[in-house]
């Protein structure tokens, strides 16, 4: 099993550091380098895919390192006109004309301000609904898709949860969650602390009977995803 030494709690503040990488290894080191004021990043992907942990994280990293920071909805005015701003948008494509047009002229202005925009949405920027001088900016950006973990590292994550609370998981049940439950990493880790819970109130052992007898109101059927197979 690939190690996995991140810090998994609901509360924790999202940080480079508790986020699960996957395929995103690529997309990770180019945030991090937009800390240290290189170019700017678009990411985007699914809803749940860790963007806006992602974003936050990035945020976190460039206040700790002394840079100015700020994640929003858009840029205001007097944000956008701070020097060596770090300026983070999520939901780029929710947001208005106005923002729209405050957005672009940061771009104009970032050079000069030593300015680094780091964005997300939820589609590459050839399908972001959103001004044409905007998208095309959004995509001189360096793009990155977030890609979706694929079923070995969830199974992998579910298998650390479970041993930090000391129990293990059998094979039949991380197959049943996989198929039949939410797979983001918030519902993996509400998976098995609900189960934990559980187990402790009942004084039962961790089974696939204790799962359907406990979860079956939270695993709602999922749609059919490409990456997965029976």
């Amino acid at each position: 099993m690939r190690q996995l030494v991140l810090d998994l709690a609901p509360d924790a503040p999202p940080r480079f550091a508790n986020f699960i990488a996957g395929d995103n290894v690529e997309l990770l080191r180019a945030l991090e380098d937009s800390v240290r004021g290189a170019g700017h990043v678009y990411l985007w992907g699914e809803a749940g895919s860790g963007r806006s942990h992602l974003l936050a994280a990035t945020v976190a990293a460039a206040l700790e390192a002394g840079r100015p920071a700020e994640r929003v909805a858009s840029p205001g005015a007097t944000l956008a006109q701070t020097p060596g701003l770090l300026l983070a948008v999520d939901d780029v494509d929710a947001i208005d004309e106005t923002s729209q047009i405050a957005l672009f002229n940061t771009f104009n202005r970032a050079a000069g301000l030593h300015q680094t925009l780091v964005i997300a949405g939820s589609a590459p920027p050839r399908a972001l609904a959103l001004r044409e001088d905007l998208r095309t900016r959004i995509g001189q950006c360096l793009v990155f898709e977030l890609r979706a973990l694929d079923d070995a590292t969830r199974a992998d994550i579910l298998a650390t949860l479970a041993e930090r609370r000391g129990m293990r998981l059998p094979d039949d049940l991380v197959r049943y969650v996989l198929r039949h439950g939410r797979r983001d990493l918030p519902s993996l880790v509400a998976t098995v602390e609900a189960l934990d819970a559980a187990s402790l109130e009942r004084k039962r052992a961790v089974t696939l009977a204790l799962l359907r007898e406990v979860m079956q109101p939270e695993l709602q059927p999922r749609a059919a995803d490409p990456q997965h197979k029976d």
